[in-house]
């Protein structure tokens, strides 16, 4: 039964993937009338970008290659790019149903249509390609949110705790070497007591971490009680067994539904991803399971990739959650969406006397 609902969301999501493309298509071949050369170009055009991600990640499955990761490169683009194609599409296909009820449109816009068709292509197209290209620009330069967090309990000598935490770095052929030397030179500029990673640290496959070497920059992370992070869906997705081999052989303590005394001061627990039931068909253990023998007068850190079931953090005396996994939508409007999916979808919020941060 799963192999069969595994294939109804692969093909759903394929078979949605492709109406979008088509759409983009379709709205652009009134501009390429009596251009056999132009309409050839744009549909063919479409499809390889469409295209390109799948091909290249299947390849890059076999080897990893400068072909692989190129096509790679330019799918990831096209996917976003393709979401404000569609949207701003989409807009003018209603305002122009709109105007075909109520004729509301200025002359100059009716007088001339294929010109103004023209005009509005060109500049749906700009807009898109600028939008993917300064958020891309972003991800180079992350923002610090530097947050005090009050907790109640005696931590052994410990007057405070500094930690960094960071999440969803999907390590892999997009976010490269170069990248996460730039994260890991910014996390040890602030001079943490410790590291937390709440999950998602590779992206799918493993083997262009590997062939970039990638692990020598995670072990360059430092900090007084060293570095501690779970597993997320990703690392499900991209093999589970050799993502916690790498990362543990780089100087990543990986909690597999686990604690960890710091200090005689504090705990920080680490819950499995939820994805460990898809992948493997096992369940996670329960976190009252899991911190039922630790003494719960001292802090608890909670590390959990998925921000679901916040609630059990509160019955397990938890005092923080660190979690990652929903971008708060990735790119604008799915920012809506994730509000609507998860309790907190970025951002602190306090259950009772436990403080869930999703980064």
């Amino acid at each position: 039964m799963k192999t069969i609902g595994f294939i109804v969301v692969i093909s759903s999501i394929l078979g949605i993937y492709s109406l979008l493309n088509y759409y983009i298509i379709r709205n652009g071949l009134p501009l390429t009338e009596n251009h056999t050369g132009l309409r050839t170009l744009l549909i063919w055009g479409v499809v390889f970008l469409a295209a390109a991600f799948l091909i290249g990640r299947f390849s890059e499955r076999i080897s990893v290659n400068p072909v692989s990761t190129t096509l790679i490169w330019i799918g990831s683009f096209w996917l976003a790019i393709m979401v404000y194609l569609v949207l701003q599409l989409a807009l003018i296909d209603l305002v122009r149903g709109l105007n075909g009820l109520f004729h509301f449109f200025p002359a100059f816009l009716t007088t001339n249509p294929e010109k103004v068709r023209q005009i509005t292509s060109i500049t749906v197209t700009i807009i898109a390609f600028l939008v993917v290209l300064i958020g891309h620009i972003n991800t180079w330069f992350p923002a610090v949110n530097k947050i005090q967090i009050p907790i109640d309990k005696q931590a052994g000598n410990l007057k405070s705790l500094h930690i960094v935490a960071f999440s969803d770095v999907h390590l892999g052929t997009i976010i490269e070497k170069r990248h996460l030397r730039g994260i890991v030179n910014q996390v040890n500029a602030l001079n943490p007591d410790i590291i937390l990673i709440p999950g998602d640290i590779i992206d799918e496959d493993i083997s262009p971490v590997i062939h970039t070497n990638v692990g020598e920059v995670l072990l360059q992370l430092r900090a007084k009680y060293g570095v501690y992070a779970v597993t997320g869906n990703h690392e499900y997705i991209g093999g589970v067994n050799k993502a916690k081999e790498y990362l543990t052989s780089h100087g990543i303590k990986l909690l597999s539904d686990t604690a960890v005394l710091i200090d005689d001061s504090f705990y920080v627990v680490g819950r499995e991803d939820l994805a460990i039931g898809q992948f493997s068909g096992k369940r996670r253990k329960e976190l009252l399971d899991i911190v039922n023998d630790l003494d719960t007068k001292k802090p608890m850190i909670l590390l959990d990739h998925q921000p679901i079931g916040l609630a059990q953090a509160e019955t397990a005396g938890i005092d923080l959650q660190l979690s990652g996994h929903t971008h708060h939508g990735q790119l604008w409007p799915f920012n809506y969406i994730t509000d609507r999916i998860f309790e907190v979808s970025r951002g602190l919020i306090k259950k009772g006397k436990t403080y869930i941060l999703v980064s």
